[in-house]
């Protein structure tokens, strides 16, 4: 039996020594055991516990996808997710030093960094001791911490190196920083655990960081330039990805859906991933509903699991699936696409004279038990169950009726007369932005243990998985000019999906750097890579959907105004980055 460990300590809240907070997560170690162990496992769970709460999707999770070709938020119809207009300013690269998602973003990452440095300031006495256990999790938060860092580089071009809570963060910039994360990494890669699984930082995951970071060292080291990508670089890249592929640890999923549904926790193409199964206080199923009508109730045991009409993709990102596959629908053509779980009988499917307002026989029955949503990007009108007048869902015999979606939310037309129908358009106009608008990402499941698509999920926020791994690889050898190679690793992860074989994605005869690009747009969609895909591929400055702006500087965050204000009583400290 396990052991849940609660354990309360007071860190600092942020690098700068800024308020402080008592931080309090749950942790599960079946390894650990009597009070010096819960000394270890205290000071480690707050580290790990937070990383959810820093890929919340009103931090870095959105903040990554807003700004990037791949998602777009409008104001739904001039009554939801305004928010001061942050999305509207991310997604067209408006943003200033107040935008609120770039200064949640900061403060959870910088939040989530000092509790690694508690960790380490905690670990570091009882493994100079010779406690085996406590060096093993030094090394551990060692490593998170590099990670951390790692996406403050990504983002604001910069991190802050702190090795004691009572001293002033050094900022290290371009060649500085890159020396000093992989200094991290490095001193750790060759003595951390191989076999924790991937809650927790492994080997593995340290050869992946090292992986990411020599593929954007180019980026890093000239954020605003042309990058130069070395072969001594590339090498490494490669390097590392071969250690992490020819460890034999690993094996790419057969059904790419699995990959995010509530027991991919053993799920042998992941590598790191932040462990959600009952062991945290604050499981997040966001991943999972955010993009989803606020019509759409994703688990038919809980009448309150119901979408946020959230972000959408953008038509321009949609148009690369639609290119890449000429005249087959990619729902038929790339497994990665969609997958069919609702099973529509076909005399249903014809809707013509057809509304809510006269389809009460219209509908399908659904197994409570083994009800799914369809995955991945959603398009035209949705099927899901519908509610009485008490809020109940309406029965049948076996079980629950599936109707054709009926839209309960926003003040368009079609409220309370029409289906939900996801259009390919959605722009800020008052038009593009009704709730409906948009095609629908549901990459993650609706987990069967969150009983209001918001907390208590069990299912792992994937971190890093094998197929980034191959696709690392493959761009390493593109940019060495090893195009064989290249699309040797690319229609290897193609053709792994199998589960669905009509739908694997056939072969491609030919690669260069665009569809490198396309492809790594493929997997890896919603995963939060695209906006650092596009600023390493030239086309962060590109027009798309809403977002005409082409200043280089937008490639690197502003540091918050809160965060410039604290500072500045600190000489030269932290200045902020150049364009704003």
């Amino acid at each position: 039996m396990k052991n849940k460990l609660i354990i309360t300590i007071l860190v600092y809240c942020s690098l700068l020594n800024w308020n402080c907070t008592d931080l309090k997560e749950e942790l599960f170690d079946e390894t650990l055991t009597g009070a010096q162990a819960e000394v270890i496992s205290g000071a480690i769970a707050p580290a790990y516990g937070y990383v959810s709460w820093t890929w919340r999707h009103t931090n870095y999770y959105g903040l990554q996808l807003i700004a990037s070709d791949e998602a777009i938020l409008p104001y739904r119809g001039g009554t939801d997710w305004f928010d001061g207009g942050k999305f509207l300013a991310t997604h067209s690269h408006t943003y200033t030093p107040s935008n609120d998602l770039i200064s949640s973003s900061w403060n959870e990452l910088t939040t989530n960094i000092s509790r690694t440095l508690a960790a380490i300031e905690v670990l570091t006495p009882l493994a100079d001791e010779g406690n085996a256990e406590a060096a093993g999790a030094l090394y551990e938060m060692k490593a998170l911490r590099a990670y951390l860092n790692l996406l403050m580089l990504d983002s604001w071009g910069m991190v802050l190196k702190k090795e004691a809570s009572n001293q002033l963060s050094e900022v290290l910039r371009t060649q500085d920083a890159i020396d000093y994360i992989q200094n991290e990494l490095l001193s750790v890669v060759d003595v951390i655990n191989t076999d924790k699984g991937p809650g927790r930082m492994t080997q593995a995951a340290v050869w992946g960081f090292l992986a990411r970071l020599h593929l954007n060292a180019a980026v890093y080291r000239d954020p605003y330039g042309t990058p130069n990508f070395t072969d001594a670089d590339m090498d490494k890249v490669i390097e590392y990805t071969n250690n992490i592929i020819n460890s034999g640890d690993f094996s790419l999923s057969p059904e790419y859906f699995d990959l995010f549904n509530d027991d991919n926790n053993s799920n042998s193409e992941i590598i790191f991933a932040l462990d959600q199964r009952g062991v945290l206080r604050n499981e997040e199923s966001r991943w999972s509903y955010w993009s989803i009508a606020g019509s759409v109730w994703g688990r038919l045991e809980y009448p309150s699991s119901d979408g946020t009409d959230g972000p959408a993709i953008t038509s321009d990102f949609y148009q690369t699936w639609v290119d890449a596959y000429e005249d087959v629908d990619p729902a038929d053509a790339d497994a990665r696409f969609y997958q069919q779980n609702q099973q529509i009988p076909a005399e249903l499917m014809d809707l013509t004279g057809l509304s809510p307002l006269n389809d009460e026989d219209h509908y399908y029955c659904a197994d409570v038990a083994t009800y799914e949503m369809n995955r991945g990007i959603l398009r035209g009108v949705q099927w899901g169950p519908r509610k009485d007048s008490g809020g109940s869902f309406y029965t049948c015999d076996d079980g629950v009726r599936i109707y054709p979606v009926k839209q309960i939310k926003g003040n368009g037309p079609d409220r309370d007369v029409g289906y939900v129908n996801h259009t390919e358009e959605i722009n800020f106009t008052n038009e593009g932005s009704l709730h409906n608008t948009g095609y629908r990402v549901s990459k993650y499941q609706f987990s069967r243990t969150s009983p209001n698509a918001n907390n208590f999920s069990s299912i792992d926020l994937v971190m890093m998985r094998l197929a980034e791994i191959y696709l690392m690889r493959a761009e390493a050898k593109l940019r060495k000019n090893d195009a064989s190679g290249a699309l040797t690793d690319v229609n290897f992860v193609r053709s792994s999906r199998t589960s669905r074989p009509d739908q694997t994605p056939a072969s491609l005869t030919s690669i260069d750097l665009d569809i490198m690009f396309r492809e790594r747009g493929f997997e890896l969609y919603w995963e939060g890579f695209r906006r650092g895909d596009q600023i390493r591929f030239g086309k962060y400055e590109d027009s798309w959907t809403e977002k005409t702006d082409s200043d280089v500087n937008k490639r690197v965050f502003p540091i918050p105004q809160s965060a410039v204000d604290a500072a500045s009583g600190i000489d030269g400290f932290l200045q902020q980055n150049p364009g704003y």
